[in-house]
C-alpha cells in the first residue's frame, strides 16, 4: 500500500544535498503532462506495517464512541423519526418524504438523508438504533475519507491526526448520533473534496464527474447548503489541474452535468408530478420544492427574509443579536458557537497560512498546494457563510466545518513537521499548539464546573509542548517526538471532554449542542444539573426570559407572551435532551420505556422544537377505531403531530408543516377530509396561531372549536371530529 507523494520538491523543500530553490526543469511534452502525476505516485514509498492496524483501531474507535448508549436519544429528533416512520411504511411517502404515511405533507428537506435511516426501519423495525446506526455508520465513513484523502497526500500519521480530530469534534460526535440531515450531508461533502484532490493528481475526467455526483446527492440531503463549497472546488480545478486550459473547462462542464443530474431527477420529478396527487411541500408557500430550495431553505437563509419562519437572524452583514443569535466574523468562537466547533479552529488556519507559505513556489500543478485550497478553501467560504448568515442558524450546521477542519490539521501538521528544521516552520507549528492551548482553555473557562482542573492541563500542556516544538529542528527526534505528543495531546483534550460528555448524554429535539450544561448559550441541552434554555438566544424564545432548570434539567420559558406558543395555553417545552424522563409512550429500543428522554411537554402539547408528552390514555384513544381513518388525528405542527404518530404508530396529519405555518391543508381543503371521515381527532394546543390571525392553521383551529366536542384523555385536550358541539 503506498502512501503521500513526493513529487512535489518546492512544496516540501529541496532534498540536502540540492541547492536552495526548486530545480528548473524543461517543460515536459503535453502528452506527458496527465501521466507525470501517475508515475510520480507509483514511486511512493509504502506505508509502515502498523498504519492499516491503526487505521482500522481509529475506525473500530470511532464506532464504539458513537455507538456508546445510542437509544438514550429515543427518537432525537421526532420531526425526522416520524418521517422515517411513514418511509417504511409507504413507498409513496419514502420517495417524497412524507411526514406520515398517508401523505399529507412533507418535510421541509429532500428525502435523501430518510432513506438510508428508512431501509433500516424496514429491516430491522422502528427502534433508536434502527433509525440512529445509519448515522453512527456515515460518521465512521466520514473519519475514513478524510483519513484516506490526508494520508495520500502527507502520510499515515497525518491521516491519524485528522482522522481522530474530526472523531474527537464535540458537533461531529453529536450529528453522528443524531437523525437531521447533516451527518449525510458532511459524508459527502468530505467525498467530494477527496475525489477533487484525485481529479488534481491525474486529470482524470472521472474523478472530477463522481465529485459533481457527490455533491448532487448532498442537494438531496439539504439543498443549497451542498452547493457552498462549489466555487472553491471549481476554481482549484480550473488553476491546478495538470491538463490543458480547454480539457478543464469541459471537465468542469462534465461535472456540472453530473450535479445536475444526480441532484434534479428527483426535483424535476416532484416538480412535474401533478400537486393534487402527491404530498403537499412542506415548507414551501406555493407548494413548490423550487420555491423551497430558493426561499425558507435557500437565499432566505442568508437575507433572513424567510416566509413562513419564526424569525430572523442577527441582519445582514451585522453584529446584532437576532432570533439565530449574532451574526459577524466571531460567531463560530462566540458563546453560542465555539465550544462546538471552533476548539482548533485558531490552529488550522494557522496551519493553512503556513502551507499555502511553503507551497508559494510550487508549479501551477503542485497537488500538495491544490489540496490545502481544496480543504481550506471549503473551511473558509463555509466558515464565512455561516458567520454572516441572517436567517435561521442553528450550531449544529457547523459540523459541515469538522472534516475540512481536521484534513487542513492533519496535512498541515505534517508538512511544518516535516520542514521542522527551518525556523519559520517550526515557529509556525509552534504557534500552532499556543493557539490551541489558549483557545481550549477559554472554551473550558466557559464551563467553569465541568472539570475545572482540564483547562490548566491543556494550558500548561500546551505551552511546554509549543517550546519544545520552536526547537524540534534542533534537538534530538524523540525529544521532538515528544514535544509534539504532549502538544496533541493538549490540543485533544478539550475537544475529548466535551466529546464525552455528548456521546454521555441524550439529545432530543429540532435544536441539540453538543458539550456539557452550559456549553453552549442558544439551544441549550439540558444535563445533570443543567437545563435547556428553548434553542434560543439567551434562553427563550422572544417575548419570555428562559428560566433554568435546577435539577432535571427542564427549563420553562416557552418564550411566547402569556408563557406558550399561539394557542397553547398550559404546555411547557421538552427538554433538548438532558436527563431522561419518565415518559409514558412506550418506545421500542428506548430503556426502561422511556419514550424520550429529557423531559417532555405538559399538556400533551408539542412546540416548535420539540414534541409532546403522550400519555397512555391519550394513545388508547387515538387508537380506537384507527383503522377507519386515513388519519387517526390532525394537529397544528409538525412536531406535535410526530410526537403522536411515533406513539401510535398511526398517520397524523401536521397541520402548517413544520411551523404552522405553511397553508396546508387550506380551510376547505381541511372541512372537505373531515366530512369524508378521514380524520377522527384534532388535538389541542401545538403550534396554533403561528400562521397568523388569518392564517390557516388559526383559521382550522377557530373552526373545529366552534364546531367539534371537545374530550380530555389524561392532560391532552382533542376534539372529536364525527361529534358536533352540540350532539
Amino acid at each position: 500500500m503506498t502512501t503521500h507523494r513526493t513529487d512535489d520538491v518546492a512544496a516540501w523543500g529541496p532534498p540536502p544535498t540540492a541547492p536552495p530553490g526548486p530545480v528548473r526543469a524543461p517543460s515536459p511534452p503535453p502528452a506527458a503532462v496527465a501521466s507525470a502525476p501517475a508515475a510520480a505516485c507509483a514511486d511512493r514509498p509504502r506505508d509502515p506495517r502498523w498504519a492499516r492496524p491503526a487505521f482500522l483501531g481509529l475506525l473500530l474507535a470511532t464506532a464504539l464512541l458513537y455507538l456508546y448508549d445510542l437509544s438514550a436519544s429515543g427518537w432525537a429528533n421526532s420531526f425526522y423519526s416520524a418521517a422515517v416512520q411513514a418511509g417504511s411504511k409507504s413507498w409513496k411517502a419514502f420517495f417524497f418524504g412524507s411526514l406520515d404515511a398517508a401523505n399529507a405533507i412533507t418535510v421541509d428537506k429532500p428525502p435523501a438523508s430518510l432513506w438510508p435511516m428508512e431501509l433500516s426501519v424496514r429491516l430491522f423495525g422502528l427502534n433508536s438504533w434502527a433509525i440512529l446506526v445509519p448515522e453512527v455508520l456515515m460518521g465512521v465513513a466520514t473519519v475514513a475519507v478524510v483519513y484516506a484523502a490526508v494520508r495520500r497526500r502527507s502520510g499515515p500519521v497525518a491521516g491519524l491526526i485528522a482522522g481522530a480530530v474530526l472523531a474527537l469534534t464535540p458537533v461531529a460526535a453529536l450529528m453522528f448520533r443524531f437523525n437531521n440531515p447533516d451527518a449525510m450531508l458532511a459524508l459527502l461533502m468530505a467525498t467530494a473534496c477527496y475525489l477533487i484532490v484525485r481529479a488534481l493528481e491525474d486529470g482524470r475526467t472521472t474523478w472530477l464527474v463522481w465529485a459533481g455526483v457527490a455533491i448532487g446527492l448532498a442537494f438531496l440531503a439539504k439543498t443549497l447548503q451542498a452547493f457552498l463549497i462549489l466555487p472553491p472546488l471549481a476554481l482549484v480545478y480550473a488553476v491546478c489541474a495538470p491538463v490543458r486550459l480547454r480539457k478543464r473547462f469541459a471537465q468542469l462542464a462534465a461535472a456540472t452535468l453530473a450535479l445536475v443530474v444526480s441532484g434534479g431527477w428527483w426535483v424535476a420529478i416532484v416538480e412535474l408530478w401533478p400537486a393534487s396527487s402527491r404530498p403537499y411541500i412542506g415548507g414551501s408557500q406555493n407548494n413548490s420544492f423550487l420555491e423551497l430550495t430558493f426561499g425558507y431553505n435557500g437565499l432566505g437563509r442568508i437575507s433572513g427574509d424567510e416566509t413562513g419562519s419564526v424569525g430572523g437572524g442577527g441582519g445582514p452583514g451585522g453584529t446584532g443579536g437576532g432570533m439565530w443569535g449574532a451574526t459577524g466574523w466571531n460567531r463560530m468562537f462566540n458563546s453560542e458557537v465555539g465550544g462546538q466547533i471552533s476548539w482548533l479552529l485558531p490552529t488550522a488556519l494557522i496551519l493553512l497560512v503556513a502551507a499555502l507559505w511553503a507551497t508559494r513556489r510550487a508549479g501551477r500543478t503542485s497537488v500538495t498546494r491544490g489540496a490545502f485550497l481544496v480543504w481550506g478553501g471549503s473551511l473558509l467560504i463555509t466558515a464565512a457563510v455561516f458567520s454572516y448568515m441572517a436567517g435561521i442558524f442553528h450550531q449544529y450546521y457547523t459540523v459541515a466545518l469538522a472534516p475540512y477542519l481536521a484534513a487542513v490539521t492533519g496535512m498541515g501538521a505534517a508538512l511544518l513537521w516535516e520542514r521542522r528544521k527551518e525556523t519559520w516552520a517550526a515557529l509556525a507549528l509552534a504557534a500552532s499548539a499556543v493557539a490551541a492551548a489558549v483557545w481550549g482553555y477559554v472554551l473550558l473557562q466557559r464551563t467553569p464546573d465541568h472539570l475545572p482542573w482540564l483547562k490548566w492541563l491543556v494550558l500548561v500542556g500546551g505551552l511546554t509542548g509549543a517550546l519544545g516544538l520552536i526547537f524540534a529542528g534542533r534537538v534530538p527526534r524523540r525529544l521532538a517526538l515528544a514535544a509534539a505528543a504532549v502538544s496533541a495531546l493538549a490540543a485533544l483534550a478539550g475537544p475529548t471532554a466535551y466529546t464525552l460528555s455528548t456521546v454521555a448524554s441524550a439529545h432530543t429535539g429540532s435544536i441539540p449542542t453538543a458539550g456539557p450544561a452550559g456549553a453552549s448559550m442558544m439551544g441549550g441541552r439540558g444535563g445533570p444539573g443543567g437545563g435547556t434554555r428553548g434553542g434560543f438566544p439567551g434562553g427563550a424564545l422572544p417575548g419570555r426570559q428562559g428560566q433554568q432548570g435546577g435539577q432535571g434539567g427542564q427549563g420553562q420559558g416557552n418564550g411566547f407572551p402569556g408563557g406558550g406558543m399561539p394557542g397553547q395555553n398550559q404546555s411547557q417545552n421538552q427538554n433538548q435532551g438532558g436527563n431522561q424522563s419518565q415518559g409514558q409512550n412506550q418506545m421500542p429500543g428506548a430503556p426502561n420505556g422511556e419514550g424520550f428522554p429529557g423531559g417532555r411537554a405538559g399538556g400533551g402539547a408539542g412546540g416548535l422544537l420539540n414534541g409532546a408528552n403522550v400519555s397512555a390514555e391519550a394513545e388508547k384513544l387515538l387508537e380506537t377505531d384507527a383503522s377507519k381513518y386515513t388519519w387517526v388525528a390532525a394537529s397544528i405542527g409538525s412536531q406535535n403531530a410526530a410526537s403522536y404518530q411515533l406513539s401510535t404508530g398511526d398517520p397524523v396529519m401536521a397541520i402548517g408543516g413544520f411551523n404552522g405555518t405553511d397553508p396546508s391543508p387550506t380551510l376547505d381543503q381541511f372541512k372537505k377530509y373531515v366530512e369524508e371521515g378521514r380524520i377522527h381527532y384534532f388535538i389541542a394546543g401545538g403550534m396554533g396561531g403561528m400562521g397568523g390571525g388569518n392564517g390557516t392553521s388559526s383559521q382550522i383551529t377557530s373552526w373545529v372549536e366552534s364546531t367539534f366536542k371537545k374530550v380530555t384523555a389524561g392532560s391532552a385536550t382533542f376534539y372529536d371530529l364525527t361529534r358536533k358541539a352540540d350532539g
